[in-house]
């Protein structure tokens, strides 16, 4: 009942403070909003994705779910109630394929893919680059994985295991990052780490994506650490989703944006 009221108040606090594009001086955050947050569309391969989300929700098979993190949802679970809880809606699903398009990052990296839903729609708007994709449930991946295989993406990665070790393995064989997903471990402590560990292979052009930003408390006090970071010059909040940015000419700003 708390946390309800919670998120209520937190939703009324964000609706009110929030703007769309007309309240937006910047050029970048204007064509942001205009070109990609507020642009949905239905594109062709939506309906692919969107196929495989209902096979998952009708099936009767269970996964093991592993006690990662701050998710209270493990055990041996029903597919289809893994992908109502933790699967991405289509809505913002769709935002972060369009995210993915509009800046096309070479290496993006996606920490927590779940059962692949995130996954598929993200890799979608990446034409030529790679998508690393790190989970760490064995079952969990391994669906994700045949997901991935049924919508025809050959160029995503799964890396399995636990986040603290996988992330940092991964970061060392990368150049740079230019996309990150962050979806897993919803603890402060986690969240501002895998943050700084990210941030040593960004640079002025790299996207940071936060989900969950208002799951709870910690995760709220992560994302106004995160954005508050001396490198961080833009910031984004969608309420459920926090998009940052290093672009160093232009001046510290935070927009709270009606999505």
């Amino acid at each position: 009942m708390f946390k309800r009221l919670n998120f209520a108040i937190n939703y009324l606090i964000y609706f009110f403070s929030s703007g769309n594009k007309h309240s937006v001086h910047s050029p970048f955050i204007y064509d942001l909003v205009t070109k990609v947050i507020n642009a949905r569309r239905i594109k062709p391969e939506y309906h692919t994705y969107e196929l495989i989300r209902s096979k998952m929700l009708k099936s009767n098979a269970e996964i093991e779910i592993k006690p990662i993190g701050a998710s209270s949802f493990a055990g041996k679970r029903k597919l289809s109630d893994v992908v109502k809880v933790s699967a991405k809606s289509a809505k913002y699903a769709e935002l972060l394929e369009r995210l993915c398009a509009y800046f096309n990052p070479e290496f993006a990296v996606e920490i927590g893919s779940s059962v692949g839903m995130s996954t598929m729609y993200q890799a979608a708007g990446i034409k030529q680059g790679y998508l690393f994709a790190l989970e760490g449930n064995h079952d969990s991946i391994k669906v994700a994985q045949h997901n991935i295989e049924q919508a025809e993406l050959p160029h995503v990665q799964f890396r399995e295991g636990l986040f603290e070790n996988t992330l940092p393995e991964l970061l060392n064989e990368l150049p740079r990052v230019d996309y990150v997903f962050f979806d897993g471990n919803h603890q402060l402590d986690a969240t501002l780490q895998y943050f700084e560990w990210c941030l040593q292979k960004a640079h002025r052009g790299t996207v940071f994506v936060f989900d969950d930003i208002r799951w709870s408390d910690e995760m709220l006090l992560a994302w106004n650490k995160i954005k508050n970071h001396p490198l961080v010059t833009v910031s984004v909040d969608l309420y459920s989703m926090g998009i940052i940015f290093f672009r160093t000419e232009q001046e510290k700003e935070h927009f709270t944006i009606r999505f």
